[in-house]
């Protein structure tokens, strides 16, 4: 099982890998999401890994809230992409809505284009997105080149008991084009049941180590 870690700072990162965490979900404030860290963070987080060889997906974004980003927040993005690719930084971890919860596909176009060759999840912005529009979503990521999807199938305040079949429904959409990624209430209690109802190979949550 490949269990990716989201961490706030870098002061758990050494007993994380060494507990066998596979890949670090970078993210300061957890309570609203995730936002990014600072640049010192960042930077020391990507070195530590990196000696460990355990890659790093920096969250990018600018505030908690909802993922309808203006210019100003989206210049934010860019620069904090910029950054991390200066950082060396593994890969990044964004989502840009429009307000009737549709794939905002200027602001994507201009955040994957900044990525510059990283590794992109589309995080759970996508929950956000209405069911009926989904597939087009996915279909959309994959032309542009997003490699993995986290996806909670549902609202956060949703048990994953309950959302379960709707993860599954994007992952045979899915079809293999891109990583479909479970999180949000994933626990070491419930993580082998949940990998094998879903078949997947990498599962998301604070609490799988």
């Amino acid at each position: 099982m490949f269990k990716e870690i989201p961490v706030e700072n870098f002061t758990d990162i050494p007993t994380l890998i060494a507990q066998g965490a596979n890949r670090i979900e970078l993210c300061d404030n957890l309570a609203v999401g995730g936002t990014t860290v600072s640049r010192g963070v960042m930077a020391e987080s990507q070195k530590y890994a990196s000696e460990h060889n355990i890659p790093i997906m920096a969250m990018i974004r600018p505030r908690g809230g909802d993922f309808v980003y203006n210019d100003t927040e989206l210049k934010i993005m860019e620069s904090d992409l910029f950054q991390a690719q200066e950082l060396g930084v593994d890969g990044v971890v964004f989502g840009a809505l429009n307000d009737n919860g549709t794939i905002d596909e200027d602001a994507m176009e201009q955040l994957i284009g900044a990525s510059n060759g990283m590794q992109i999840t589309f995080h759970m912005a996508f929950d956000a997105i209405p069911l009926n529009n989904q597939p087009d979503s996915i279909d959309w990521l994959v032309e542009h080149g997003v490699d993995r999807i986290l996806t909670h199938g549902g609202p956060l305040s949703s048990s994953i008991d309950t959302t379960l079949d709707q993860i599954k429904k994007t992952i045979n959409y899915a079809k293999n084009r891109i990583i479909i990624l479970p999180g949000g209430g994933i626990t070491r209690q419930n993580a082998e049941q949940i990998q094998n109802k879903l078949s997947v190979h990498e599962l998301h949550g604070s609490k799988l180590i």
